[in-house]
């Protein structure tokens, strides 16, 4: 099934997603830290929605959409921020999730250490919210 990206609709599938998977919450037993991904118009670069997750042991406590303009978000330890189409490229397996947050088409606000001492955490993250089918909310501007 395919949901609405980003909406409230595939944010829900995805943390199922999450607490559905052994290989996820193995991975992740150690992870403690929350994440707001903020996807952003592509040519305008101005937020279109706000993705919480509260992941916290290899489990999704909780998952939120915001739209602007967001009020009461949480404060997290991670905010990532990025153009919808870069979304779209690390959720669709075209480009590389580490690559994509090493130069930048994935900015991350928090302890990029912590990022990168937990490689296998983030990439069976991705791996998870993959398996979640997309329909595009925004269309892409036509050349």
């Amino acid at each position: 099934m395919s949901y609405p990206f980003p909406s409230p609709s595939w944010l829900e599938a995805a943390s199922q997603a999450l607490n559905q998977d052994d290989r996820y919450a193995q991975v992740a037993h150690q992870w403690e830290g929350d994440c707001l991904f903020q996807v952003e118009d592509n040519s305008t670069g101005a937020p279109l929605s706000w993705l919480y997750f509260d992941l916290w042991h290899g489990k999704c406590r909780r998952a939120q959409a915001f739209e602007p303009p967001a009020q009461d978000m949480p404060r997290p330890v991670f905010t990532i921020s990025a153009s919808l189409k870069h979304f779209l490229q690390v959720l669709g397996g075209q480009l590389d999730p580490i690559q994509a947050m090493l130069t930048r088409r994935l900015r991350v606000h928090g302890s990029m250490g912590y990022m990168l001492r937990n490689i296998p955490t983030v990439l069976d993250f991705v791996r998870v919210l993959s398996g979640v089918g997309i329909e595009p909310v925004h269309a892409e501007p036509r050349a």
